[in-house]
């Protein structure tokens, strides 16, 4: 990531999504709501499914599956941290949170 902190993701990840949703106004009328957002995470989510079976040749497809694989995984990073800042979850806190969880149980 060039050395660009967590914080400095999170924002560009905003910014971005921002940029989708003049996209969206001016194309359909309205933003996607939080529920659509959801649904395009878990769309991508699936792909990464399929793709990691390629990738682990479990599953025929042609085509570069690495280079979709690293996408589709980084789109997902891409929407948690929309959904988490579209619902008021500071992503950056919950991130530290959930990890300083998972190392006090080992």
């Amino acid at each position: 990531m060039n050395n660009m902190n967590f914080s400095e993701v999170v924002e560009r990840c905003i910014q971005i999504r921002k940029l989708y949703q003049q996209l969206e106004r001016q194309h359909h009328g309205s933003e996607w709501t939080v529920e659509e957002d959801a649904l395009a995470f878990l769309t991508d989510a699936g792909l990464v499914g399929r793709l990691t079976m390629s990738q682990q040749e479990r599953w025929p497809k042609g085509g570069n599956t690495v280079s979709e694989l690293e996408h589709k995984l980084s789109e997902c990073i891409w929407w948690l941290i929309v959904l988490a800042e579209r619902m008021n979850i500071d992503i950056n806190e919950s991130l530290n949170q959930f990890l300083s969880k998972l190392e006090k149980q080992f």
